[in-house]
């Protein structure tokens, strides 16, 4: 039901001003009058421009009323309000919701969250010293609250999908992961199947958890590849000033005392006897005219060796039996009578 028009309340616009005035800061930050809003019944608001900086689309509102049959107007609130036009903040958010990983700093303090599903009850001692050995020692269970499963995932996704797992830009160009580097200090427990902490101070991910498939360029089994280049290979650097002393150690045969031949056998170095050996052809002598016993044999020229440094001798020709034969028969055989 729309309210019903109150003379009485909307002629009390002097009235807000003074109100709207007496309010602000300053007596001109209350601007031109911009009309009346009836409420309710016996209910009106009057509202003025705020002209502050800062504040371009707010309006002073002042609101009164007046009782069943009164004729004098009662201010019942005043205050700044926002208009359809003005500048407004954000939606108003809890600080414990508003709060964003990296904005804790030196001195702050997050307040007790009771009944984070991060974290799970601990470990009680049971009394047996094996399972507590474990169980404390070993686990290091032995705390109010540990990581629970939905703790322990959440933080495995984000270490994963951040800046320091497979799809790292430094990762995509190394040409080694961590798994294989001696810098990676793996962690226990089941995180350690997709983690460790880097430990190499050239590494940007130095001190920090990292994937095991993640890389950079500090790999402690990478090498920079040679680049190419146009210019020729320099030739080497010779120092002739230098002289480099070597030590030969003599061998074994030389070492060895000389042996001096016998005097009575030829040394390496004398000739060699020769033998020529001439032989006569049987069809250039007469079988029927030249008896078998006056055919001269084949000679033999034997050259005898000279001693050790004697001069050798010259060899000297022989006429070869082979010429003999040839010139004729001998003397006996022309005086031998052809017939009886």
């Amino acid at each position: 039901m729309a309210a019903v028009k109150d003379a009485v309340l909307e002629r009390a616009v002097d009235l807000a001003r003074e109100v709207a005035v007496e309010i602000a800061e300053e007596p001109e930050h209350v601007g031109e009058y911009l009309g009346a809003v009836r409420e309710a019944e016996r209910l009106v608001s009057h509202r003025f421009a705020c002209t502050a900086r800062g504040y371009r689309g707010w309006a002073w509102t002042v609101t009164v009323a007046r009782v069943p049959r009164g004729r004098t107007a009662t201010v019942c609130e005043a205050e700044l309000l926002p208009g359809e036009d003005a500048i407004l903040a954000r939606t108003w958010v809890p600080w414990s919701e508003r709060l964003r990983p990296g904005d804790i700093g030196p001195g702050d303090v997050l307040p007790f969250r009771p009944d984070d599903p991060r974290l799970e009850p601990g470990f009680t001692p049971t009394g047996d010293p094996e399972v507590d050995e474990v169980a404390i020692d070993e686990l290091a269970l032995a705390r109010v609250r540990v990581l629970s499963p939905q703790g322990r995932d959440e933080a495995a996704e984000r270490w994963y999908r951040g800046s320091r797992g497979p799809t790292a830009p430094g990762a995509v160009a190394s040409s080694a992961a961590c798994m294989t580097c001696g810098f990676l200090v793996p962690l226990q427990g089941s995180l350690g199947t997709l983690f460790g902490v880097c430990a190499n101070e050239w590494s940007p991910d130095d001190g920090k958890v990292v994937s095991l498939d993640h890389g950079c360029g500090a790999h402690s089994e990478t090498d920079v590849d040679p680049a190419p280049t146009e210019w020729p290979a320099p030739d080497p650097l010779l120092d002739e000033n230098a002289v480099e002393v070597v030590a030969v150690e003599p061998s074994a045969a030389a070492e060895a005392p000389p042996v001096d031949a016998p005097a009575d056998e030829p040394s390496s170095d004398a000739p060699t006897a020769e033998v020529t050996t001439t032989e006569v052809p049987a069809a250039e002598v007469p079988a029927a005219e030249v008896p078998a016993a006056e055919v001269p044999a084949a000679e033999v020229t034997t050259t005898e060796v000279p001693a050790a440094g004697e001069p050798a001798p010259e060899p000297q020709a022989e006429e070869p039996a082979s010429e003999q034969a040839a010139d004729g028969p001998s003397d006996d055989a022309e005086r031998t009578p052809d017939g009886p």
